[in-house]
C-alpha cells in the first residue's frame, strides 16, 4: 500500500508542475501579444517573407530563410521575451522540483531546460535584430544547435554526479 500511495503522490506533483507549466506559458504567450503592438500582423509577415536563401555567398548551398531578415525585430523581440519568461519559468520550476524532493531525472530535465531557454533568449538576442544579415540568421540555428548539445551534456552531467553521489 505504501508504494501505491507513494507512486500516486508522485503523479499528483508532477501533475501540478504540468499544470503551473502550461498555466505560466499560456500566460507568457497572452502577455507578449497584450504588449507587442501588431504582433500577430509581424509574425505572418515574418513567414511569408521565407524563401530558399543562399546560406553563405557562392557555396550554391540554400535553406529556407527569411528573404529580408532585418525586417523582423518585433518578432524576434517577442522571441527573446518567450525565451526569457520560459527560462525564469524553469527557475522557479527548478527551485520547486528541489524543495519537494523530485527525482533527479525530473531536477535534471529542468536545469538542462532552463540552460537551454537561456540560451535561446541570448541567440536571439545578440543574433536576430535589425542588422540580421543571413549569415547572423544561420549562425543563430547553428548556436540553437550547439545550445541542444550543451543541454544534453548539462543533463548528463548531473546525471552522472547524482549516480557517483557526489550531488
Amino acid at each position: 500500500m505504501g508504494k501505491k500511495s507513494n507512486a500516486h503522490q508522485s503523479k499528483h506533483g508532477e501533475n501540478i508542475f504540468a499544470a503551473i507549466s502550461v498555466g505560466t506559458i499560456l500566460i507568457l504567450i497572452g502577455l507578449i501579444f497584450v504588449v507587442t503592438p501588431n504582433l500577430f500582423g509581424a509574425i505572418v509577415e515574418f513567414f511569408k517573407d521565407f524563401g530558399m536563401v543562399e546560406v553563405d555567398s557562392g557555396t550554391g548551398f540554400v535553406l529556407p530563410a527569411p528573404v529580408s531578415p532585418w525586417k523582423h525585430t518585433t518578432v524576434y523581440q517577442a522571441w527573446a521575451q518567450f525565451s526569457l519568461g520560459i527560462g525564469f519559468l524553469y527557475v522557479v520550476l527548478l527551485a520547486l522540483r528541489v524543495n519537494a524532493n523530485s527525482s533527479i531525472i525530473k531536477t535534471a530535465e529542468m536545469t538542462s531546460n532552463l540552460v537551454f531557454w537561456f540560451g535561446a533568449s541570448y541567440l536571439v538576442s545578440t543574433h536576430l535584430n535589425s542588422n540580421t544579415t543571413h549569415r547572423l540568421w544561420f549562425a543563430f540555428w547553428a548556436g540553437i544547435i550547439a545550445l541542444v548539445g550543451v543541454s544534453f551534456v548539462v543533463r548528463a552531467i548531473i546525471l552522472f554526479a547524482r549516480s557517483r553521489s557526489i550531488i
